[in-house]
């Protein structure tokens, strides 16, 4: 008899614009077939998606959550997560990605607010879609902040911001009233599919730091050899090569939008060597840090780094 075959997570890093760090996919081609995926995906960046039109579910963390027409999902980085339609039905959606802390940390007081993400652990698949008819609210803004982003006219920016931190603020109230959740069980249930979500965080946070793989294997709780395979059957590439293409993505904002020399860039995102760097940097971007420069104000250069993906068994 055949085995089982393990379904696949994919791992999508998407590069936020630098000027203004807010991704917006929308249009026609962005409509969800009724053909369920067996790949789960999950990205580096906080996900809001809007459903203009048909139904269909969405699947997170095991859950089979219903969606329509008029609805706000509210997808926290590294949470895998698929959606599918219903049965001969497409629906249109836009997506909205950012990281709020890197949007809003000038605008909640870090004293009162330490954790501007809701808790992965403790999040819910149920609580991740917001209904149109209960939170009319919600469904304006988000609509609001994606109507900006496409025309551009006079000053969206400043709207989007102002739009997208009202949004944000109206989610994690619904959010905080549904943490009410045994803990315990939720965190047991969500490292038994996603172990290594802690070191995805750390990386992104502290990439910039020197770490080894016995720090990342402790944040899992596992022995080194344990972490490494399961890091590679979930990402597809080793923990180390993650945490280096996290360091090259950076490394390209600050070529694209700094004259700072590339010996200092390449300290301020984590090589310890100049040589180091630039091997790598070839490696992934197929070319030298100085000639990426030279092309990147190209939109076909820049586009080299805007999605990283990884593939993986999980």
């Amino acid at each position: 008899m055949p085995r089982k075959k393990k379904p696949v997570i994919e791992y999508r890093h998407y590069s936020l614009p630098i000027n203004f760090p807010i991704l917006l996919l929308s249009g026609e081609r962005w409509k969800i077939s009724d053909i369920k995926s067996e790949h789960l995906h999950f990205h580096n960046h906080l996900e809001i998606g809007i459903c203009h039109s048909d139904s269909g579910i969405m699947e997170i963390k095991g859950e089979a959550v219903p969606f329509k027409a008029g609805d706000v999902t509210f997808i926290p980085r590294y949470l895998p997560h698929t959606t599918y339609s219903s049965p001969n039905e497409a629906s249109l959606w836009s997506y909205l990605f950012f990281s709020p802390e890197e949007l809003f940390q000038h605008s909640f007081k870090s004293s009162a607010y330490s954790n501007f993400e809701p808790n992965l652990w403790a999040i819910k698949g149920m609580n991740c879609i917001v209904n149109k008819e209960e939170h009319p609210k919600v469904y304006t803004l988000a609509t609001s902040v994606v109507e900006e982003l496409k025309h551009k006219n006079p000053y969206y920016q400043e709207s989007s911001y102002g739009l997208l931190l009202s949004l944000y603020i109206e989610l994690l109230r619904i959010h905080s009233r549904n943490e009410l959740v045994a803990e315990q069980e939720t965190e047991h249930n969500l490292k038994g599919d996603f172990v290594i979500a802690p070191v995805l965080e750390y990386i992104t946070k502290n990439y910039m730091t020197p770490m080894s793989i016995n720090d990342l294997a402790d944040l899992c709780h596992l022995s080194i050899t344990h972490f490494r395979r399961k890091f590679h059957e979930i990402m597809g590439t080793a923990p180390l090569d993650f945490l280096n293409s996290t360091r090259i993505e950076e490394a390209c904002k600050q070529l694209k939008s700094t004259d700072a020399s590339i010996l200092s860039i390449s300290e301020q995102v984590g090589f310890q060597s100049i040589s180091s760097f630039n091997r790598c940097f070839s490696k992934l971007m197929g070319e030298s840090p100085k000639q990426w420069r030279k092309g990147a104000h190209t939109e076909a250069q820049s586009a080299k780094a805007s999605i990283l993906e990884f593939t993986g068994w999980v």
